[in-house]
This record gives structure tokens, sequence and C-alpha cells, in this order.
């Protein structure tokens, strides 16, 4: 699934078709199943965008900062100069980590910023194509 908030351009999410609001809910072959496709996403972001590197994570529960209260892995393509916070503070004094100097960590409450990341329909779906005809068999 394509994120509908664009933090980085081909951010992508893979879901479960059953219903599970977390990682402990989920049984071995659904976890099993889940890596292998988000290693195919991650693989055609890399041929699509040539990333400086993927960014894969997964919230459980509203306290680990999950807002949708359905399963989902994270599969984002990272880029020089991003604003998306994730990753520790310090990352962004490394040269090449992406980030420009001085990034706010976490600005996951900035409205402008989250304004910037909503794109269009039409947008979405061109930038679910080009991933999707990148995938791997």
């Amino acid at each position: 699934m394509i994120n509908p908030s664009q933090f980085e351009v081909g951010q992508c999410c893979v879901i479960t078709r059953r219903h599970v609001a977390t990682l402990l809910d989920l049984s071995r072959q659904e976890c099993e199943a889940i890596m292998v496709a988000a290693k195919r996403v991650a693989q055609a972001l890399v041929t699509t965008y040539e990333p400086l590197g993927i960014l894969t994570f997964q919230n459980n529960g509203v306290f680990s900062g999950q807002e949708t209260p359905h399963f989902h892995f994270h599969v984002v393509p990272r880029q020089k100069g991003s604003d998306w916070g994730v990753g520790p503070a310090q990352l962004a004094t490394f040269d090449g980590a992406g980030r420009q100097r001085g990034a706010s960590h976490d600005a996951g409450e900035d409205p402008q910023r989250r304004a910037r990341v909503q794109v269009s329909s039409g947008r979405l779906a061109e930038i679910a194509g080009l991933i999707r005809s990148n995938l791997p068999e």
C-alpha cells in the first residue's frame, strides 16, 4: 500500500489482510509473509529511487506512536535532505545521514509539514505504478 502521507516519496506500508492490531497478534505465517513482501517492496524502492537507505519500522500500540489500529509495516526510501525525523537525533550530525544539520527530531505536530506531505490521488497512483513496475518476481 502506498502511504497517503508521503513524508518520503515512495513511502509504503505492508499490511495484513486479516485485521489485527499489532505484531503480537500475527501468526507465524503472517510474519513470514510480511517480511517477504517488505523485502520485495524494499527492492522495488531501491530500483525506483536509488535511495541512501531503506528505513523499515513498525509501531505497536498508541504509546509507541501507532496511529492506525491495524498492523502495518513501513518501508521507506530515505533521501538526502529529508526532514522526516525518524531515528536518533544525533544522526543529523553525521555526513551523509540524509538530514540537514539542525533538522527537528520529531516534527509530527507541525501542520505545515503535514500539509506538505499530502499528495493528490493522481500523484499517489503515479508513484504506486512506478514502484509496482519495479517489483521483483
